[in-house]
């Protein structure tokens, strides 16, 4: 039951009676403030002792992106402003939390579209195409999750917007109710009642929603002193650069705001100007990037087709012979790599490409041997956005993809970059690397697409899966116990085993991936893993496994001492 009081109608301030664009806009950076001062908390909240619990920064990195999008905008409607955070959101969603709460927010602009403002009631039915949107954005929707929290939210903001028109009152009692149902989570969901945590991501949203509250409630010159904390999201690293003369030397990007904007139309023009180039976005908002020789040529085509805001122009050229040869009292750059000269690309026009999301420089060099057109880098603690995998996604030269995660935290930003793209692309949602190793070699380039999607995701099913980390935390999971610091082995996801030496978790971690039916193992060492050290350990597997071959690569991934795969 709610403990919140309904206000005097008499006495409700006119600006707590509608919503605009502006005060939105502030909403949400104390939502972000809060949220950043919080997401290790979230993070904490992992049900596994695993050094993926990444999802506070996922929800963090994602509403960094959103809120960038809105950033310096003085727009006005409530309407337009959710409309460029469900962009940004989407575009820069990192995780499956990061993807849910980009659908959230996607809803929520659904529902005020075309709005100058928002009413409580506006408001909550807002909320409520939010919570459907979310489910909808899940293949197989999960209670106990923060799709629980939010469903049970909007359910409350219906009926606080009944008795209400204060805007408070209804933010009041939608915080209320998702902090209860928050607490429920543990006996909807099993596997959080046994780790003895509510959701992660159901936690990082309510934290949203206090941050809110916590602008206009009596904490509201506390997040007045945070204000300039928030920082735009970082840009993209600049490519390895190589000497000579750039043909495209100057790097542009923007953001086009308009009304019935043709995203297709856009991308050609564009993309007619130069190269690298990135054009995405809606009839709204469109997201710009590319190189040319030029930059006000895109420039002022996009003030001919809409509004500009957030631009940035950089000179390539100059960056790139500032690091060859430092010019006098610029700072010392140390070795520079330089990019190997120009390859045949794996994939030709009409064939099937693959791009495949890879923790490890090893693990990524045997994907392009096996014939990957593309690699996003990527994996536990570092998940890509949704845009990192469009992009590769639209550098693949052929319109037939094919997307492999490889990581059950990445599988749903690889479906938001597939309805994203104008291609043909498909997602096999591996959950491990040695799972998009087995599709990899049915890999058919000249086949039919939906045939080798189909062979391909087959194959991923075939393979077992181990991994060998360290405990994050203590724990008792699935009859296992675990304390802090402890070696930890996971087969097939599942908590299996726990020790102080490695030797003998792997050995355990491979009696539970059943490995005597199994004719080959393959073993993937970590960064922090010697090749000595690896052929000791592998030279003991075979003494205890005379008959199973097994080959050891080095797979440079971090935090994981040996990922294994079995078939």
């Amino acid at each position: 039951m709610s403990k919140t009081n309904r206000p005097n109608e008499a006495a409700i301030p006119q600006k707590w009676r509608q919503c605009n664009g502006r005060q939105l806009s502030k909403l949400l950076k104390s939502s972000l403030l809060w949220l950043e001062k919080n997401h290790e908390k979230v993070n904490e909240l992992n049900v596994f002792p695993v050094p993926d619990g990444d999802t506070g920064t996922n929800m963090l990195l994602t509403m960094r992106a959103a809120y960038d999008q809105i950033r310096d905008s003085e727009e006005t409607a409530i309407g337009k402003v959710t409309q460029a955070l469900a962009h940004g959101a989407l575009m820069g969603a990192r995780g499956n939390s990061g993807v849910i709460l980009s659908q959230i927010w996607r809803g929520l602009a659904h529902g005020l579209k075309d709005k100058e403002a928002a009413t409580a009631q506006d408001i909550a039915d807002a909320f409520v195409e939010a919570a459907d949107t979310a489910y909808k954005g899940v293949m197989r929707p999960v209670e106990g999750t923060i799709l629980t929290v939010v469903r049970e939210g909007s359910l409350e903001a219906q009926d606080a917007a009944a008795k209400s028109t204060d805007l408070r009152f209804v933010l009041e009692r939608i915080l209320e109710r998702s902090q209860q149902a928050l607490e429920r989570t543990p006996e909807l969901l099993p596997v959080l009642k046994q780790a003895g945590v509510v959701d992660s991501g159901g936690q990082g949203f309510v934290f949203i929603l206090e941050g809110m509250l916590r602008y206009v409630s009596g904490a509201r010159e506390e997040m007045k002193e945070m204000m300039e904390t928030v920082a735009p999201v970082p840009a993209q690293a600049l490519a390895a650069p190589t000497e000579g003369e750039l043909e495209f030397p100057y790097d542009v990007q923007f953001i086009l705001l308009g009304d019935d904007l043709n995203v297709v139309q856009v991308r050609d023009t564009i993309d007619a100007m130069g190269d690298s180039t990135v054009v995405v976005g809606d009839e709204k908002t469109i997201k710009v990037h590319v190189h040319v020789k030029d930059p006000g040529e895109p420039l002022s085509y996009g003030t001919r087709m809409g509004r500009v805001m957030d631009v940035v122009v950089e000179n390539m050229q100059q960056q790139m012979e500032d690091i060859i040869t430092p010019t006098a009292g610029s700072a010392a750059q140390g070795p520079v790599e330089v990019a190997p000269a120009p390859v045949e690309p794996v994939v030709k026009a009409g064939e099937i490409g693959v791009v495949a999301v890879v923790a490890g420089e090893g693990l990524a060099d045997i994907f392009r041997s096996l014939g990957a057109a593309g690699i996003v880098n990527g994996g536990q603690t570092n998940n890509p956005s949704t845009e990192e995998i469009y992009e590769a996604v639209e550098q693949v030269p052929t319109d037939k993809v094919i997307i492999l995660p490889n990581n059950k935290n990445i599988i749903l930003a690889a479906e938001a970059a597939c309805e994203l793209s104008q291609k043909e692309v498909k997602v096999i949602p591996t959950r491990t690397a040695p799972q998009g190793i087995s599709a990899m070699l049915f890999l058919k380039p000249a086949g039919d697409l939906a045939e080798v999607w189909e062979e391909m995701a087959s194959a991923s099913q075939e393979v077992a899966s181990g991994e060998i980390t360290i405990a994050t935390r203590s724990v008792t999971l699935d009859g296992v116990t675990v304390e802090a610091g402890e070696v930890i082995g996971l087969a097939d996801g599942r908590l299996c085993t726990s020790g102080r030496e490695i030797h003998q978790v792997l050995v355990d971690t491979l009696k539970s991936m059943e490995i005597e039916a199994r004719e080959l193992l393959s073993v993937y060492y970590g960064e922090d893993v010697t090749a000595a050290e690896a052929e000791a350990i592998v030279a003991e597997i075979q003494l205890l496994y005379p008959d199973i071959e097994i080959e050891l690569l080095p797979g440079g991934q971090s935090h994981y001492h040996y990922i294994l795969g079995a078939e």
